[in-house]
């Protein structure tokens, strides 16, 4: 713009990020570089699917952000970039939050009719996933919607099934009757990953068991117990031998109890005896295991005694305890208790209730064979980790992986498609050859025929954990295997998430990526922190310090909540985000409109900078190219936040103002200057891009180099 033109009305006014910021993203969809284009080197990222059951949080907002940011300087760079964006029914968790609104509603999920259960959280979902994309466009993100996949879309439901069957068929899934962990409230399995650790103080009570005392602190799983266990190294009980019968008065009358020597026994603990419940204890059913011993239900699935309990079988165990420890004390079996035993219980992560194992008939990965493969190439350096030190966090989760338990007992999920035979009443003596040969078990997308006999097969009713779908997340939206965006666009290049899930997520996906392609499915992990409140704080419902990121945009402006999030903001650490922090961000967006006005009144066109100012910009230029390329982002923003402010508007305008050489090179500097800011504040910028150059899109201007 020459400065005989007259300035755009709008730029007279301050600047109006409510005006601007939907009007911009528009014109970046209409102009068709959302999508990969050129020919150019790809560059890849596969956003992590949002959960379509509510709104963006802070956490959500700094995963746009961040890839956002690498997205935008790639395609700067010239590569044929590629950011596609997903959703994910989120399976347990969305169920979850539909119960909520069902429990408001005075109904429960229980005796529902499944189809009519399925629908009903189907359309909520897609309800709540319009406003989540919406949010995701409010925080600028430049993704390629033509390309969005959702984790129920049918190509996605098939890839899965195929999957499942391929590693049924290589012996990698098992169908297994082992103990699980069970969530009494929710009624469904969880594997070990979802099992939160929480340390309680409790009651330990010593119970006498005929001869021994031993200590618990869950006397209403004890009705069963008719295996005493001591280490056969343990002299104080060396006069018992293995197998010996022994008789004893119980909770409801005498019973015969047998001797197992095991040398998984800690003889330090209480007395150094033990009774196991193989039915509701990992440790317990792994004794029973070694030793084939009996395996007796004593809680029911919803967490009340069986009638194995006698008097107290119909009772919920919190209720049952004290009950049965006055009825121990009045049988004289109770020699102490302990009001101050502190150990650690396992919980259901999502609702705090105590996990109650179960011994169920589940699907299972086997993981050690998929892990190998993993920790081969993580080892050798082909997937790089930021920070580093997730590597070594990784490889030691990969190196004591155990078998992943992938069914849930709940409706809203992809189902898992494998068939059970209808059992048969026709005795086996008088069988036709042929029924021998009927197959049990059949895994297949649509239901089979038995080539044998009449007999109908079952569906199984349980549905896939959500993890099992996502950890294909990356070369299932690229339609592998013959799509050309899979050849073109995988390995993907970056993978950014959060820490908390690279167990649960990103290990996975590197397993199942080379299981199923063959390679690695993306070539960068780059693990963000957390956001906590403006005391530093996490951020809970219950403590009322949840961040809306969009309440912010509101407020002060996306590019104002970008900045704000990157800045200060190292990979793996966390960050407290405040409202000034953001609104100082907005004075700095204001900043930028201003100086750009004077720039235009001011600046000639056709200069360029020249000698000490050019050489400064250059090195700022390459310092924050360099922090670019490294994922130092929170040191770019910073550089360049500072530049801008302190140097160029604090410093160089006023040289300007008596220096016709500095005049002369305020426009190349500030075209530039705002090229550098784009991937941070891409609002704004873009605006003053198309106010300084008419038609021309910034997103897709050259990145700053030497010239």
């Amino acid at each position: 713009m020459a400065l005989s033109e007259k300035l755009p009305e709008k730029l007279l006014r301050p600047y109006d990020p409510k005006a601007t910021e939907e009007r911009i993203y528009k014109i970046w969809e209409d102009s068709g570089f959302l999508a990969p284009t050129g020919e150019s080197k790809p560059f890849t990222i596969i956003m992590p699917p949002i959960n379509a059951n509510g709104s963006l949080h802070a956490g959500h907002g700094l995963v746009m952000t961040i890839e956002d940011i690498m997205i935008r300087y790639k395609r700067m760079r010239g590569y044929k970039t590629l950011w596609l964006p997903g959703l994910d029914h989120a399976g347990f968790e969305t169920q979850v939050v539909y119960e909520k609104k069902l429990e408001k509603e005075g109904r429960t999920r229980f005796g529902m009719n499944k189809e009519i259960l399925y629908k009903e959280i189907l359309d909520f979902t897609l309800f709540n996933s319009k406003h989540i994309k919406s949010q995701i466009k409010q925080m600028g993100a430049s993704c390629d919607w033509s390309r969005e996949k959702f984790t129920l879309d049918d190509d996605v439901v098939k890839t899965v099934h195929q999957t499942f069957k391929r590693m049924y068929d290589d012996n990698l899934i098992y169908r297994g009757n082992k103990i699980i962990s069970w969530c009494s409230k929710h009624q469904t399995s969880f594997s070990d990953l979802e099992i939160k650790d929480e340390e309680r103080v409790e009651s330990l009570y010593y119970l006498k068991y005929g001869p021994f005392t031993i200590a618990t602190a869950r006397p209403e799983t004890k009705f069963g117990d008719k295996y005493v266990v001591m280490h056969p190294s343990d002299a104080r009980y060396k006069e018992y031998k293995h197998g010996q019968k022994i008789k004893l008065e119980w909770i409801n009358g005498p019973i015969a109890a047998t001797v197992i020597k095991d040398e998984s026994i800690d003889m330090e603990f209480g007395t150094g005896v033990m009774t196991i419940t193989p039915w509701h204890d990992n440790a317990d059913f792994e004794i029973a295991e070694r030793h084939k011993l009996d395996k007796e239900q004593i809680i029911d699935e919803a967490g009340k005694l069986l009638p194995i309990a006698g008097e107290f079988a119909g009772q919920h165990i919190k209720r049952a305890r004290p009950l049965i420890i006055e009825k121990l004390q009045k049988k004289g079996l109770v020699e102490k208790i302990e009001n101050d035993y502190k150990h650690v219980v396992k919980t259901c992560y999502r609702c705090g209730t105590i996990i109650e194992p179960q011994i169920k008939s589940q699907w299972f990965v086997k993981m050690k064979p998929l892990a190998e493969k993993a920790l081969k190439k993580i080892k050798k350096g082909e997937i790089k980790y930021i920070p580093e030190h997730y590597k070594k966090i990784t490889i030691h989760w990969l190196e004591n992986i155990m078998d992943w338990n992938i069914s849930r007992q709940i409706v809203w999920g992809i189902p898992i498609p494998a068939w059970f035979h209808e059992p048969r009443c026709i005795p086996k003596s008088e069988r036709e050859k042929d029924v021998e040969k009927c197959k049990e078990i059949i895994v297949s997308a649509e239901e089979p025929v038995c080539e044998f006999c009449d007999a109908k097969f079952i569906r199984d009713p349980d549905t896939f954990d959500t993890w099992f779908s996502s950890s294909q997340w990356p070369y299932i939206t690229l339609q592998y295997p013959d799509n050309k965006d899979f050849k073109t666009f995988y390995p993907t290049d970056v993978m950014e998430t959060a820490g908390d899930i690279i167990f649960f997520w990103v290990a996975r996906m590197i397993m199942m990526g080379l299981y199923v392609t063959g390679e690695i499915p993306f070539k960068t992990v780059y693990i963000h922190g957390m956001i906590l409140d403006p005391k530093g704080e996490k951020m809970s419902k219950s403590k009322g310090n949840v961040i809306d990121p969009i309440k912010y945009i509101n407020d002060f402006g996306t590019d104002a909540l970008r900045l704000g999030l990157v800045v200060g903001n190292t990979p793996g650490t966390s960050l407290a985000l405040s409202p000034e922090k953001i609104r100082g961000y907005k004075n700095f967006a204001n900043k930028l409109w201003n100086i750009t006005r004077f720039v235009l009144e001011n600046s000639p066109d056709g200069e360029k900078v020249k000698g000490e100012l050019k050489d400064e910009f250059d090195k700022l230029r390459d310092d924050i190219t360099s922090d670019m390329e490294n994922f130092r982002f929170y040191l770019a923003a910073e550089k360049i936040y500072h530049y801008v402010w302190h140097r160029f508007a604090d410093e160089i305008i006023e040289e300007s103002k008596k220096n016709a050489e500095v005049k002369s090179s305020l426009k190349y500097i500030w075209e530039n200057c705002l090229k550098l800011l784009h991937p941070f504040m891409p609002f704004v910028t873009e605006e003053i891009w198309q106010i300084m150059h008419p038609g021309k899109l910034l997103m897709v201007e050259t990145w700053p180099h030497d010239n």
